[in-house]
């Protein structure tokens, strides 16, 4: 971190100092669980959307979203869920972290719903398992799997999504931001022609993306 920019602002520095700020009262300071209940499974299974955060050794953090048919995530046991990877850009951000830093944080979300689920633990990268195959979809079987290790899972509070209106469409603003084929001309596909870009982001050209029937090997 540039501790010279913004230079001078009053800064918290000790756990003290936060604390300060308030304490969690018991009940939601001891809701957290250590192993998957029933009703912690039901969310899963209907949830069709996650945010994967992992931190590498060096630090640097990544979350990334996680979207399938809902239940895609799949609860093999109390201890242990198994989240498929889909076609996207190989990238693989959040498991480059993993590869040094095995520890990693999720959100479930469950659509029109303000509470989310919250799982921490310790996650790995598998080729393959007796599970693979109920993870696919539109005839694409994944080649990688995150296994993780549940450490703490407990719901959280409605509070960021109420605030947010999330599920409310009289509130969005989608026309406030470019189309993505011109922010993607902006910042990184420079030069390149508009339409070209725009005609690769259609409905039907990700759909053909989505599921590769032919997986390279």
């Amino acid at each position: 971190m540039d501790e010279t920019r913004w230079a001078g602002l009053p800064t918290i520095t000790s756990v003290a100092e936060l604390e300060g700020f308030g304490r969690p009262d018991p009940v939601p300071r001891d809701k957290v669980e250590d192993v998957l209940d029933a009703v912690h499974s039901e969310w899963i299974a209907v949830s069709p959307m996650i945010f994967v955060a992992t931190a590498g050794s060096d630090g640097r953090c990544d979350v990334s979203p996680k979207g399938d048919p809902p239940g895609f995530v799949k609860v093999l046991d109390e201890r242990t869920l198994a989240i498929p990877e889909r076609a996207g850009n190989k990238r693989f951000d959040g498991y480059h972290n993993l590869i040094g830093n095995p520890h990693v944080g999720l959100i479930f979300i469950v659509p029109g719903r303000a509470e989310t689920l919250r799982v921490n633990g310790a996650a790995r990268l598998v080729t393959d398992g007796p599970f693979f195959d109920a993870m696919t979809v539109r005839g694409h079987r994944p080649r990688l799997a995150l296994l993780v290790d549940v450490e703490e899972v407990f719901f959280h509070c409605p509070k960021a999504l109420v605030r947010s209106a999330l599920w409310h469409p009289e509130r969005w603003r989608p026309d406030g931001v470019r189309p993505y084929a011109e922010i993607a001309r902006a910042l990184w596909r420079k030069g390149e022609p508009l339409e070209e870009i725009a005609a690769r982001q259609t409905p039907e050209a990700i759909d053909r993306e989505l599921y590769p029937h032919d997986p390279a090997p």
